[in-house]
């Protein structure tokens, strides 16, 4: 579930090209710092429709932009749900929202976009889901549920206070949901590698949650085959590249830029006028991603597939270096 910021402000327009203004009509607690925001059209009607394991990004009054998962499955919404939870090392997003974002305030809303898409016709799929990691999976659950798919949800907090939607899940049958409580527990994390192996060699695997939750999830899906591996990071995996000393030449414009030490790809380009996409800047929404003619990139970013990574012809410029003296992209 993308939970991230922009650093470099945005322009002021009123509407921009893209976004949807939007009001927040309901805030539902869910869960000890957790809530379930509604946000519907200004102007009344149906928004972009959406498949589960997508997002959209909120452009919140204060300037930043934030990246949230899409609760419930919908093919003609008339509002996008996100269940959202304050973050006690904020960065000023979730803290905004929970103090200063009250019911009837609008905000823009950019997307959606799916980076976590649900192969809907598995044979099998198996859901695991660490703390506010639940959003996407509670989409892909109902859906599959709503559709008579098979499925198996493993689902981990801290304690009971902290699951969303504990009510509703332990009204489910067991087998179907298995809850972890790491209080309950003597402390012990989730055993993801148990609940992998007892899984059947057809399943698709989904995860969504803290970093340390999803490197033990890749650890435990390391033997299955990698089209059935599906994860989502909400924070990055590494931190951007910065350490400069190359060229990007725009194909198109036929610019070229240099890139120093201390500077992205990203700014670069944002700060010399370039008309460039992107959200996030930390590699997680998939916004920027930009298709590449030559040139060997520096890959930073948590959305690209280890193949993807490797045949190197898109990247993504918000967190991404250069292996070569000059990188050429199409734009």
């Amino acid at each position: 579930m993308p939970s991230a910021g922009a650093a470099i402000a945005a322009p002021e327009v009123p509407t921009p090209a893209g976004l949807t203004e939007a009001r927040l009509t309901d805030a539902e607690v869910v869960a000890r710092d957790t809530s379930a925001f509604t946000f519907r059209r200004v102007e009344g009607g149906a928004l972009p429709p959406y498949k589960p394991g997508a997002h959209i990004d909120l452009h919140l009054p204060n300037g930043l932009i934030r990246q949230y998962s899409l609760l419930h499955p919908n093919d003609d919404p008339e509002s996008y749900v996100l269940a959202i939870k304050r973050d006690p090392q904020s960065r000023g997003g979730s803290r905004y929202i929970f103090d200063e974002l009250h019911v009837g305030d609008s905000v823009k809303i950019g997307g959606p976009r799916n980076n976590f898409p649900l192969v809907e016709n598995a044979e099998r799929v198996v859901l695991f889901a660490g703390g506010i990691g639940i959003t996407p999976i509670w989409c892909m659950m109902r859906h599959l549920a709503a559709n008579n798919r098979p499925w198996t949800l493993h689902y981990s907090c801290r304690s009971r206070a902290d699951m969303a939607f504990l009510e509703t899940l332990e009204k489910m049958p067991r087998g179907s949901v298995n809850l972890h409580f790491d209080d309950e527990a003597g402390g012990k994390f989730l055993d993801l590698a148990a609940a992998v192996a007892a899984s059947p060699a057809n399943a698709h695997f989904y995860c969504c949650g803290p970093n340390p939750m999803l490197a033990a999830f890749e650890a435990a899906t390391s033997n299955r085959p990698r089209h059935q591996v599906h994860v989502e990071y909400f924070t990055p995996k590494a931190a951007a590249a910065t350490s400069g000393g190359f060229w990007v030449e725009l194909a198109r414009s036929r610019e070229e830029y240099f890139i120093p030490e201390g500077k992205k790809i990203l700014e670069v380009l944002f700060e010399a006028g370039v008309d460039v996409d992107y959200s996030c800047e930390l590699g997680i929404c998939g916004e920027c991603v930009t298709k590449v003619i030559s040139g060997i990139p520096e890959h930073r970013d948590s959305v690209l597939s280890e193949e993807e990574q490797a045949a190197n012809d898109k990247v993504m410029i918000c967190c991404a270096g250069c292996k070569s003296e000059r990188l050429v992209l199409d734009m």
